[in-house]
């Protein structure tokens, strides 16, 4: 829910596959690629003549027209036109040649604005007169304006309310934004409305924060600091944000519940359902967005304290101070919501088609994207779409030739990802017995062409890339964002949430990944891509702006199907366990670095970690062993092939924890998990992490001290169990 990556040509990997595998391929293709000397030539195989075939077939034009004919009307969840695009979907997969194509149907709680009784923020006197109105909708872009059904701007699941008070510019919402004004300015929210600038956190956390700060209503914007790229104009003449646009998003805090009526388990007909008003991660106060020229309305006139800190200020012709309320000259003023969307119990609707394993048909390679938008979806969610469909053409082409894969791939359409990753979700729920029983292999997500797994290099290494004459993939996504932590690789970061990989991951335990273009980020220091989740997310500021020739489009379609077809052929699952192990000793140090800066309280409450390195220390030890006997491996041994295939993919499921995390039962990962301050990131060692967040802050410090202690004593059976997974049977 939060990507940009077209305009810039550089490969992100977002992992949560962990670092081992990629690794893995780090050194498979350094020592592979590098050192085999140029004129030996490998024979062709098989499976490498397929792959071959697989790659050519795909076409950027086709890709193009996919993205075209799924972009010329909104695609909502719960409306008859996300149905439509959904039966279009089973229609040409089945036309593509996959084994069995179905709809598959959950009822899920949705929002939506009340026709009758338009969202809006105003000014009012003090005589309760409204002096100014923010606007009921964007301007239509350039030959949209007859498309009818285009959803205002809304903050989906906000309370309904008409809250009044002064007004509090809280910078991004974030939990340090909050501590900046309540700790060190002494500004108390409580009973005020709250204006948030998007950007840096879920919005969905910035609502979070407002509530336990006591804020009665939360006004989001998107600031050109963060929406508008320098020298570039506003669309419809360029691909910046207008003045008039907003970003809708829901703002639910569901930490991996679903559906918040039916929390872990799916939404069908015979499921129990909460009441509406006791619905899992509904936020209790009025939200709603507004596009950047209405916010200049609202904090022209901000009187109280000066910003904090120049990083408070964004490109506004504003002062940014902070309030609260308005400058003398207005300090009758208050600020007014006015919010009326409904939430209601709707239909939404999955495509999920097969291709059937040859020889492995338990095993399981899920490929999956989701299909509904906010309004046309031009890059969220829809290029991501257009891709997914080329992929699975590309597999039925082979596939009408009499080509199976070894292990069956699973191809999704996912439903309502805009509210809460519903569909997804629910998908999981229903199927996890099965999901976990049969182990599957591995969950590829793509959305807004941002979703799938890390990158394996031996995919990477062979893709030229596009804008960089002479050089792979794999060089120009080092080139562009080499790793912080890592030497001569390329950057990756943490799986945290925002997309459907959430619930195989964070909750199934099962290897998963999404990778995106991006922007460059040492360069552009703007959020996301600035159009998104307006209306102005079109067909054409693909088409005119972000990639004109569909080759970046073709590019992602090539690393994803590529990933595919590797994983869903490779006998030996390409994974190292070394680099597994690797990883979360550097994760165990972190969080040890991170705690001494408490060293009086460690000694005074007891608290070690020697428990946490010595499982890290086995799990290191065992992880070496198993490699050295994955080499030895007969690959004509069945049984043998199988029996290590299994260790490698259950070593993912060992991670969890069934009781979950504190306070958030559906993140059972024990080395992964969303932060609880921001969800679209990652946080390693969570519930040692948020144990000893702003712990000094604690009233009672024995406790506090104690869930470290028990938190660094779940963290290190997980790992000593892990290594145990890993151990030569018998």
């Amino acid at each position: 829910m939060k990507i940009f990556w077209w305009y810039q040509r550089e490969m992100v990997c977002v992992m949560g596959i962990l670092l081992w595998w990629f690794y893995c391929c780090i050194l498979v293709c350094c020592t592979g690629w590098f050192a085999k000397p140029a004129e030996k030539k490998t024979p062709v195989s098989p499976h490498q003549h397929m792959k071959a075939a697989f790659m050519a077939e795909m076409k950027a034009e086709n890709i193009k027209q996919f993205l075209y004919n799924f972009t010329q009307v909104p695609h909502l969840a719960g409306t008859k036109e996300n149905l439509h695009l959904a039966q279009q979907i089973q229609a040409e997969w089945k036309e593509f040649g996959l084994d069995s194509v179905e709809l598959i149907h959950y009822d899920v709680l949705l929002s939506y604005p009340d026709d009758s009784k338009p969202n809006y923020i105003s000014i009012i006197d003090e005589h309760g007169n409204e002096i100014f109105n923010t606007s009921l909708s964007e301007p239509p872009p350039p030959g949209y304006e007859a498309v009818r059904d285009v959803v205002p701007p809304y903050s989906a699941f906000s309370a309904q309310g008409m809250p009044e008070g002064e007004l509090v510019y809280v910078n991004y919402g974030r939990t340090e934004d909050f501590f900046k004004l309540e700790r060190e300015m002494g500004i108390n929210c409580t009973g005020k409305i709250v204006i948030a600038r998007y950007g840096k956190i879920f919005r969905g956390n910035k609502v979070k924060n407002a509530e336990l700060a006591g804020a009665k209503g939360v006004i989001l914007y998107s600031d050109p600091a963060d929406y508008c790229a320098p020298g570039t104009d506003p669309y419809p003449n360029g691909w910046n944000l207008p003045g008039g646009g907003a970003q809708r998003g829901n703002i639910l805090n569901l930490n991996g519940a679903g559906d918040p009526l039916t929390p872990g388990y799916p939404a069908k007909e015979y499921t129990y359902r909460l009441d509406k008003a006791s619905g899992v991660g509904l936020p209790k106060i009025p939200v709603h967005p507004i596009g950047y020229d209405d916010a200049e309305s609202l904090l022209r006139n901000m009187g109280g304290y000066a910003p904090p800190h120049s990083s408070w200020k964004g490109n506004l012709n504003v002062s940014y101070n902070v309030g609260p309320g308005f400058t003398k000259d207005y300090s009758t003023r208050k600020v007014k919501m006015h919010i009326h969307s409904n939430n209601e119990v709707r239909r939404i609707y999955n495509v999920i088609g097969i291709i059937r394993g040859a020889v492995e048909p338990d095993r399981y390679v899920i490929l999956g994207g989701h299909r509904d938008s906010w309004v046309f979806g031009g890059i969220d969610p829809q290029s991501g779409a257009a891709v997914v469909h080329e992929i699975v053409r590309s597999f039925g082409k082979l596939k009408r030739k009499g080509w199976r894969p070894r292990r069956t791939v699973i191809f999704a359409s996912w439903d309502a990802e805009e509210f809460g990753l519903f569909g997804s979700t629910e998908w999981a729920e229903e199927n996890a017995k099965v999901l976990q029983a049969r182990g599957v292999l591995l969950v590829v997500f793509c959305r807004n062409s941002d979703g799938i797994l890390c990158i394996c290099c031996l995919v990477t290494f062979k893709i030229l890339s596009f804008g960089f004459e002479g050089k792979s993939l794999y060089e120009s996504w080092y080139k562009k964002n080499p790793s912080r932590e890592y030497k001569e690789v390329p950057r990756i970061n943490k799986l945290g949430s925002g997309n459907d990989f959430e619930v195989f991951f964070q909750r199934l335990g099962i290897a998963s990944g999404r990778a995106r273009y991006s922007k460059n980020w040492n360069v552009e220091k703007y959020s996301s891509y600035p159009v998104y989740h307006s209306v102005y997310e079109t067909y054409e500021i693909v088409e005119r702006f972000y990639d004109p020739t569909f080759k970046n489009h073709l590019t992602v379609a090539q690393v994803r199907g590529g990933l595919v077809f590797e994983l869903a052929n490779s006998a030996v699952l390409p994974f190292d366990c070394r680099d597994y192990a690797s990883a979360v000793s550097n994760y165990a140090h972190i969080i040890y670095n991170l705690s001494r800066n408490h060293e009086e309280e460690l000694a005074t409450y007891n608290v070690s970690f020697d428990a946490l390195f010595s499982a890290v220390k086995n799990f290191t030890e065992v992880a070496a062993s198993f490699h050295e006997r994955l080499q030895q491996i007969d690959s004509n041994n069945p049984l043998a092939v199988r029996s290590l295939n299994d260790q490698l993919m259950f070593l993912e499921r060992a991670f969890i924890d069934p009781f979950g995390l504190p306070g958030r039962p559906f993140y059972r990962h024990i080395i992964f998990a969303p932060s609880s301050h921001n969800k679209y990131a990652g946080e390693s060692f969570p519930g040692i992490y948020d144990a000893m967040f702003d712990i000094e802050s604690k009233v009672d410090q024995h406790e506090a001290w104690e869930e470290v202690k028990k938190q660094i004593s779940i963290a290190a059976f997980t790992v000593q169990a892990a290594a145990e997974t890993l151990k030569e049977v018998g």
